[in-house]
């Protein structure tokens, strides 16, 4: 009953969106007497142990972000910079949990300037402007800023340093690192200079590969320059296919369409290519993408699909989330999946607009109204959604590999993967080679898929081998980079040796912050890739891969166990009769 009324409520959003008054996302930094707290977005960092700090600095110019800096240098405090939105998955920001000898710098209101140079094409604009208002600003001015990623609740400074990114393999690609011509930054200085100075980097500088993609370990970025082209517009179709040869006409969809996609729903046995394209300026249309997983939502929907998710976790019930992922899909074909011809609804393909509305979107942190109260699905002050992100990067031949090695699982138990197909199934998208030290050295494909995350770290869940086996099929037999600000801790296991410039980068590092300022134990797990103590439990919130049962959960009949198809995987995974025996 459960499943039924939450499948009908939420077809009733798609289908027909309530008019609503979205409430803007909390500050990731909350304080009191005592000292600050520091989450992500989504209110759960991927550690046990919450980031705490004495204090946090919110400087508003660059002035003030160079004093900050100068203060933390001078007084041997580890520093770390973190966004007014805070989205990553991976706890990067956190300078060092617990320990008074730190501080937390926000770009929060560093946030006022964003120059626009029409002649030389380019936009300069500070670390904490968020990436709608630079996009805004730069269509207003008769330009188009070419990449970026699908989600616009982030900085221009946090997208830089993580190697956020869209999806193209033309031109400068979908990176919005390579479209940087010129960064700001604050780094270490001697006493005689003021403990800090800030520098600028140009292409062919030593230090712009470093610093592009940085995870905030080099400096402080204070202000980037993003190449610019003229204003256009773009043309979107959504081809449903079966899947049966997706893993064999990527490349060709690549090559031929200019920001193309696939979206695959493995336990629907479908794939949805984005055919989507330039178009003549003065061709009709002012559609615009209003993503409905970042739409603003109705509490009482966010709500009443957490507690269905939780009902057939409960129960294991996989059948209880497949009939949810199969009526959920077909009411998101028949809005084109937030696409819109006009300011209200969809009507038909090609929807055709300008560059601007076409690549981001996220109107759950700013659209507002008249009726009922709604937020981002996953907004942590609600019993709404909560989930883990994978984002895996593969070479092209890799790819194909491990998506016949995923089939291979999948036909196993088609409704296995029922999970992540409410959660919009598998994004896959394309990055070129970049020549900065941590982006992609080869023109790439990227997987990206969420899956439901309980309450409770040790709570295991419905299909949690499943999920275990393909992160470990990725990252281990295929050898997938994990993207820098998302992923679980285990994907990030030996990832040094994926990345052929990590020396370059580690050189640039110890030359630009020698005293490690920049660096904390949070940040280094993830770069240095190493894992962590085992402990009860750990493989549950992928803090380990389990070696033995106590890793996962045998109390509630979860073992470590092979892989099904990947034989070398070790997961958690259910046995009813194991339990009975106990």
């Amino acid at each position: 009953m459960a499943t039924t009324f939450t499948t009908l409520l939420l077809l009733l959003t798609l289908l027909h969106p309530f008019t609503t008054t979205a409430i803007p996302p909390a500050s990731p930094v909350q304080c009191n007497g005592t000292g600050c707290v520091l989450s992500n977005a989504y209110g759960l960092w991927n550690v046990r142990t919450p980031c705490t700090v004495p204090s946090v600095l919110y400087p508003t110019t660059e002035a003030d972000l160079l004093a900050a800096v100068a203060t933390a240098i001078k007084s041997n405090l580890k520093l770390k910079l973190v966004s007014a939105f805070s989205h990553t998955i991976p706890n990067l920001a956190c300078p060092s949990t617990g320990d008074a000898a730190a501080v937390l710098i926000s770009t929060a209101k560093y946030n006022t300037n964003v120059d626009i140079n029409v002649a030389e094409r380019t936009v300069t604009v500070d670390a904490g402007v968020g990436l709608r208002d630079v996009i805004d600003k730069v269509e207003a001015a008769g330009m188009s800023l070419v990449a970026a990623p699908y989600w616009e609740g982030v900085s221009v400074g946090g997208v830089v340093s993580t190697g956020s990114h869209g999806s193209s393999w033309w031109g400068k690609g979908g990176a919005v690192h390579d479209h940087v011509v010129a960064m700001r930054l604050v780094v270490p200085a001697t006493r005689s200079e003021g403990y800090a100075k800030v520098v600028t980097v140009l292409a062919g500088d030593p230090l712009f590969d470093a610093a592009r993609v940085s995870i905030g370990m080099i400096a402080a970025i204070s202000k980037v320059t993003l190449s610019l082209e003229p204003r256009f517009k773009r043309s979107i179709t959504f081809s449903f296919q079966n899947d049966s040869s997706f893993e064999n006409d990527f490349m060709d969809l690549a090559k031929t369409h200019e920001f193309a996609d696939i979206t695959w729903f493995p336990s629907q046995h479908q794939a949805m290519y984005r055919l989507d394209d330039r178009v003549p300026l003065n061709t009709s249309g002012d559609g615009f993408n209003d993503f409905i997983g970042f739409q603003s939502t109705s509490m009482i929907v966010s709500t009443a699909v957490r507690a269905s998710e939780q009902v057939a976790e409960k129960a294991k019930s996989i059948k209880g989330k497949c009939s949810l992922a199969s009526t959920a899909l077909g009411a998101k074909k028949l809005v084109a999946f937030g696409l819109k011809n006009n300011k209200i609804m969809f009507t038909g393909y090609p929807v055709v607009g300008y560059q601007g509305k076409m690549q981001t979107s996220g109107s759950c942190l700013h659209s507002s109204s008249l009726d009922l109260l709604s937020s981002c699905a996953w907004d942590p002050r609600i019993k709404g959604v909560k989930f883990y992100e994978t984002t895996a990067i593969f070479s092209p031949q890799k790819f194909r590999d491990f998506i016949q090695d995923v089939k291979k699982l999948r036909d196993l138990n088609p409704d296995n993967f029922c999970g992540i197909d409410n959660y919009n199934g598998m994004m896959i998208r394309f990055v070129k080679r970049s020549t900065a030290y941590l982006g992609q050295p080869e023109d790439s494909v990227v997987i990206d898929f969420n899956y439901f995350r309980a309450n409770d770290a040790m709570t295991p869940r419905l299909s949690e081998d499943v999920w275990e086996e393909v992160e470990q099929m990725a990252f281990f037999k295929h050898g997938a980079r994990p993207h820098w600000a998302k992923n679980r801790k285990v994907a990030f296991l030996g990832v040094q040796e994926k990345y052929p410039h990590m020396s370059q980068f580690i050189a640039a590092k110890k030359k630009v912050d020698p005293q490690g300022g920049f660096s904390s134990p949070w940040s280094e797990e993830i770069f240095l890739g190493k894992e962590a103590h085992k402990e009860d439990g750990c493989a549950l919130e992928g803090q380990c891969v389990c070696s033995e049962d106590s890793h996962c959960s045998p109390s509630n009949g979860y073992f470590c166990k092979p892989g099904l198809v990947y034989q070398e995987a070790r997961v958690c995974r259910y046995s009813s009769a194991a339990t009975a025996m106990e």
